[in-house]
């Protein structure tokens, strides 16, 4: 999740563990904490893709969170021992292992289990999602001001863990939803990765890898009962095994669990984290190698610029997240006319 949403779930867990005894300070100690965990992105792993697939490593396993939690919880008693170090490993320990099984649900993937098998993306929640984050806030604010009553950390804590549940049991209804359409395609035991639209649980994105085309659905819980419309993108798994002979193409391989698109184009070789963002938005495209006409040659990977977002995407969210639009055009992002699907 994003960084204001993992200070506020630090500082909520603060002040429900130790804000009657720490007072305010509680909150500002469980935000450093829930932030601790991401300082890994200051680390230079040497290429664009290393950087991309070593966050969420080591600072997000929990078997380096769970011993780091003693060590703090030890410092911290050292330094406010109006806390027993009992108390202290309690908010330390809860604090740090429950950012990185936060971020699990997101699709970006977290290796909770570093260096051990792959990372885990249950994708059933967006990076950002308000819905999650501002009860949180709410508890905190209401923590600020009216002194220190933990009921309201604790209430906002139950409402986002609730939203949390909701998310994962909101994916399994879609899932479920598009399973007759991907039936018919023969898609039925193909990849598929099933994720909320930007910003809420609503309107989802289902997709799903077919051997040559990769099948895109956008579907919402405001559609009533129309059939839902299959947007299809071509794959090539040619460049795709050529991907596969690059040791960095097989590193992102492992991390996105293969929902990559590649290209060639300009005189490079590049894959694109297709989980991440939407088509025509995705900010994760990386240059895997040269292209000097008879053969690729591999260098230190590098990250093309995110490319720029129309500001009427979120006109256009709203509009296709609310049903008033039946249809959302992932190629281009748009709405076509009623009665019309998507070229």
């Amino acid at each position: 999740m994003d960084s204001i949403t993992q200070a506020a779930l630090g500082a909520s867990l603060a002040g429900a563990v130790a804000g009657k005894t720490l007072g305010r300070s509680a909150l500002l100690i469980g935000a450093a904490l829930g932030t601790l965990p991401d300082l890994d992105v200051v680390i230079d792993y040497g290429t664009a893709v290393a950087n991309f697939t070593q966050h969420r490593g080591f600072s997000h396993s929990l078997f380096i969170l769970l011993p780091l939690s003693f060590l703090l919880a030890w410092g911290l008693h050292r330094w406010r021992p109006v806390l027993s170090y009992r108390h202290w490993f309690t908010v330390t320990a809860l604090i740090l292992l429950t950012h990185p099984l936060l971020d699990a649900f997101t699709t970006y993937g977290t290796q909770l289990f570093w260096p051990f098998g792959s990372p885990v993306a249950i994708s059933s929640i967006f990076i950002i999602d308000p819905l999650y984050t501002l009860p949180l806030l709410a508890g905190i604010l209401a923590f600020l001001f009216r002194g220190q009553h933990t009921r309201a950390v604790m209430a906002g804590l139950v409402v986002s863990t609730l939203y949390l549940g909701w998310s994962f049991t909101a994916q399994q209804i879609i899932s479920d939803r598009v399973e007759p359409a991907l039936a018919a395609e023969g898609l039925e035991d193909a990849p598929r990765l099933v994720q909320p639209m930007p910003f809420n649980t609503v309107l989802w994105r289902v997709t799903v890898m077919g051997e040559d085309q990769r099948v895109e659905i956008v579907t919402g819980f405001l559609d009533g009962d129309g059939p839902v419309t299959l947007e299809r993108f071509p794959r090539d798994p040619e460049l795709a095994e050529t991907a596969a002979s690059l040791e960095e193409g097989r590193r992102l391989e492992w991390f996105t669990d293969g929902f990559l698109h590649y290209e060639k184009a300009n005189g490079t070789l590049t894959a694109t984290d297709i989980r991440l963002g939407i088509p025509g938005a995705h900010p994760f495209t990386f240059i895997l190698a040269r292209d000097n006409g008879d053969s690729l040659t591999p260098e230190p990977s590098s990250r093309l610029d995110r490319p720029a977002v129309a500001g009427e995407l979120l006109g256009v969210l709203w509009n296709r997240m609310t049903g008033s639009a039946p249809v959302l055009c992932l190629a281009n992002l748009t709405l076509p006319p009623p009665g019309e699907g998507c070229t």
